[in-house]
């Protein structure tokens, strides 16, 4: 049996950092696993779009020929059409129009990868203005049901090309760009597990806390001198804290959202001052212990597999249970929500028989809001790991979510937003668990 699951049998009061060591001698658990994706030639979105360009010649040329088998042979269409071309009566410049297209676009996006729109648009003006005047000055549409369906559809398919590549195809392409450049980031400040003995700024993991303890600040930051600011980073965190074990203790009172494909449950909680608040209930096929690891103790090592989050830095450390972050959440609904920056503090508690990390928003002098990002603001909420009383190989899992996205966004968009983030996040996450356990067991 592996160390994970000797871990997994030890006695759960025992301190946090030994349980780290022992899985940082896991031979399963290597750096090089958590090295960023290798990011391949051409994007999937930029596949799809190569492929509708390609149906999109195949298609005119189909009809094309289609039309050529009507009322005469096909050789006797071809010839008036091809060899005795005329404008007001040929079916074939527009086949050359979708040629055009076609050899141009895949020439610009598949053969130099270019990523901007200036191509499309040059061949998108092109087709548009030919076709405008075809259909104005020339006799098509004397000529049955093809003299209004190829002009049509070929102006419909060029467009409908541009809108894919603007709206999908390059946003898409940023977005990625963006958390592989986050994750290159990451990987430099060093390997997700150490082999060595964990120092306090590696590693760290906070007392076991019990719920409702009056432990004064200054007895957690130790006799070291305390600022205001630092105790009211502290106050901030111990609030989250508690709205976060009041939503719990109402789990009779949420309103039940959706389910997703894999099982998981999504409710809303409406609350006085907060407004609307998302809680996800999962089930996971792991110890709630890597979900600590995963989650609470190392957020900057999230980029590495949580593709909703572009970055994540420890701003300051306060103490043992609390810091400031500032986190970069990805765009959202393809690309109409834009990514988003936060700064948040974070508390850390460690329970008998749960590992809690609350949070919402403040402010820090090292990250005050810029242009590049709309600066959201998150309502208190967090992760909540459950141990199975029954079974040490599974855990319960609850998030929960309160943002306020800013900017000029219908509500129902932001529902939508939220509840798709934290399916998506879910995703990784298991992916993620079902890759660290592979390896431990192997």
């Amino acid at each position: 049996m592996s160390k994970l699951c000797n871990l997994q049998n030890a006695d759960l009061d025992h301190s946090l950092p030994a349980i780290a060591s022992s899985l940082s001698y896991s031979p399963g658990f290597s750096p090089h696993f958590f090295s960023p994706e290798r990011r391949r030639a051409i994007s999937d979105v930029r596949r799809t779009f190569c492929l509708f360009v390609t149906f999109d010649l195949l298609f005119i040329s189909l009809l094309w020929i289609i039309e050529l088998n009507t009322i005469k042979s096909i050789q006797v269409n071809l010839k008036e059409e091809v060899i005795h071309y005329k404008f007001k009566t040929s079916f074939f410049d527009i086949f050359l129009l979708a040629f055009f297209r076609f050899s141009v676009l895949l020439l610009a996006y598949a053969v130099f990868k270019l990523r901007h729109w200036w191509v499309i648009a040059i061949t998108t003006l092109v087709c548009s203005t030919f076709l405008i005047v075809k259909v104005i000055f020339s006799d098509l549409l004397t000529k049955g049901a093809f003299g209004y369906l190829l002009p049509i559809v070929s102006f419909v398919l060029a467009w409908l090309e541009t809108w894919f590549l603007d709206f999908k195809v390059l946003p898409q392409e940023i977005e990625e760009e963006q958390w592989y450049v986050a994750a290159q980031a990451a990987m430099s400040r060093g390997p997700l597990f150490y082999s060595g003995a964990l120092s306090d700024g590696q590693f760290y993991s906070p007392p076991e806390s019990v719920a409702g303890s009056d432990e004064s600040d200054d007895e957690v930051m130790g006799k070291r001198a305390v600022t205001d600011e630092e105790r009211e980073y502290v106050r901030q965190g111990k609030v989250a804290m508690e709205v976060m074990d009041q939503i719990l203790a109402q789990e009779e009172n949420w309103i039940f959202e959706k389910c997703t494909d894999f099982g998981d449950t999504i409710h809303f909680l409406e609350m006085p001052f907060y407004g609307k608040v998302f809680v996800l209930k999962a089930i996971l096929q792991c110890p709630a212990e890597i979900v600590y690891q995963e989650l609470i103790l190392q957020p900057e090592k999230m980029v590495l597999w949580n593709k909703t989050l572009l970055a994540c830095h420890i701003l300051e450390r306060i103490d043992d249970n609390t810091t400031v972050s500032y986190d970069v959440a990805a765009g959202a609904a393809a690309g109409v929500v834009s990514p988003r920056d936060f700064v948040n503090v974070r508390r850390i508690e460690r329970r008998r028989d749960r590992y809690i990390s609350s949070g919402m928003a403040t402010i820090h002098s090292l990250r005050p809001p810029t242009s590049k990002y709309v600066r959201a603001e998150n309502g208190p909420g967090g992760f909540v790991a459950l141990k199975c009383p029954t079974n040490p190989n599974l855990c319960t899992l609850f998030w929960i979510l309160n943002t306020d996205l800013k900017g000029r966004l219908p509500r129902y968009l932001i529902n939508q937003s939220l509840s798709a983030t934290m399916t998506e996040f879910m995703f990784h996450l298991r992916k993620r668990i079902m890759e660290i356990t592979s390896r431990s067991n192997s």
